[in-house]
């Protein structure tokens, strides 16, 4: 299990040691989809949702989701962003919104799991605000897109249709 860092030699589970790792500039962008129904998409993009501004309330709990990623997922380290970004791009033919995440640091570890834990948080949240009118919304393909810093440099997702 030595390719599995959260596993020591033993396969016991355990918080990674960044102590020795150089301080780079990190940085990382997730993106995830949410599909709905087009009445709901019309009601986000009018603002006529019972409980306001949809994509306004979702950007900062997207914020907020990244800002707590440590208290969420058991293994990772707390870590001092130094900028959270989030954007949504609307595909009305498709009925749906994805939520962009950036999320950027200069630290001994990467902000991967901050951006993506952005992402759904996002999503999630316009899935709160809109359930009374839509419960078959769908949240989809959450993934990583970039990742840059650290030791092992620049990664970018293969390009992918939708």
């Amino acid at each position: 299990m030595n390719d599995l860092t959260h596993f020591d030699n033993r396969g016991q589970a355990h918080m990674v040691d960044v102590g020795e790792k150089a301080e780079t500039a990190r940085v990382a962008v997730a993106i995830g989809r949410i599909v709905m129904q087009p009445a709901t998409l019309t009601r986000i993009l009018e603002g006529t949702s019972r409980k306001g501004d949809v994509l306004g309330v979702a950007r900062i709990a997207a914020i907020q989701g990244a800002k707590r990623t440590s208290d969420l997922i058991p293994l990772c380290h707390p870590i001092a962003l130094t900028r959270v970004a989030v954007e949504f791009e609307v595909h009305e033919d498709l009925h749906a919104v994805d939520c962009i995440a950036t999320a950027e640091c200069h630290g001994r570890t990467g902000v991967e799991m901050e951006a993506l834990t952005a992402a759904s948080v996002g999503l999630l949240t316009i899935y709160d605000m809109c359930k009374a009118i839509d419960r078959g919304m769908c949240i989809e393909s959450v993934r990583l897109l970039e990742k840059k810093g650290g030791k092992s440099g620049h990664w970018q997702a293969p390009v992918s249709g939708g």
